[in-house]
């Protein structure tokens, strides 16, 4: 399995509406790539200082199941439109996970 990880710090002058725009366009990609498994994203719980904003799971069977995700139009969509505009910074790794 292949977990995807990624992190994001948003720009200082982002609103609120912004970051709602990002969860549900986020919302919307299980339904449309068949190859995700598993799915969580939201906001940072607040427990840490210095953390990111903002943190998106993602879980498939294989690195077919990621790549279809990572180049899906759907996924792209959701990048270019609504988070590029917004972040600031960008972490991600991608782990293998024994079944």
């Amino acid at each position: 399995m292949i977990r995807h990880v990624v992190a994001f710090r948003w720009s200082c002058e982002v609103s609120g509406e912004a970051k709602e725009a990002v969860a549900a366009g986020l919302a919307t990609l299980p339904s449309q790539i068949p190859a995700i498994r598993a799915y969580r994203f939201g906001p940072d719980a607040g427990l840490a200082d210095g953390n990111y904003d903002f943190a998106v799971t993602a879980d498939f069977a294989d690195e077919a199941g990621y790549l279809e995700y990572r180049d899906h139009p759907a996924h792209r969509t959701v990048i270019t439109e609504r988070i590029l505009p917004i972040v600031a910074e960008r972490a991600a790794v991608q782990l293998r996970l024994d079944d």
